[in-house]
């Protein structure tokens, strides 16, 4: 995906959102956080739209390599710039907080991803619920 982008880039293609999007997703389920997230840097500086998709692979990319710091970055970024979130992105910040041990985090995008009327799911209840069990936070 990385070669397929960067062949791209090489010859002046135009690309879009759906093709750095694919290539960020891709980075996150090989482990390459740091990679999905310099992406989304280089997004920004090509004036290609970062969405909701982008955001939901970067901050998953954070997540899954227990990065909470730069996924709650990218989360920043991202209500900064209003762009929509959506369950997938809430969740995937909230389990990036559970797996930093940072239980206020994750319950303050809890609240945050109520007042904003973002439906929850099991994943999200549970994130939650695992980052306040591992703080003995359970009252």
């Amino acid at each position: 995906a990385l070669l397929a982008l960067s062949w791209h880039e090489k010859n002046n293609y135009e690309l879009n959102c759906y093709h750095y999007n694919a290539v960020i997703n891709a980075c996150a389920m090989a482990g390459m956080w740091m990679r999905a997230v310099e992406l989304c840097s280089v997004m920004a500086e090509n004036s290609v739209e970062l969405d909701t998709i982008t955001f939901s692979a970067g901050i998953s990319a954070c997540e899954r390599a227990s990065r909470w710091e730069k996924a709650l970055q990218l989360f920043n970024v991202m209500m900064q710039n209003e762009v929509e979130s959506d369950t997938i992105v809430f969740s995937a910040a909230i389990s990036s907080c559970e797996k930093g041990c940072k239980w206020e985090k994750a319950l303050w995008l809890f609240r945050t991803m109520a007042r904003d009327a973002v439906e929850s799911n099991v994943i999200t209840f549970n994130a939650a619920i695992s980052a306040c069990e591992k703080a003995g936070e359970w009252e």
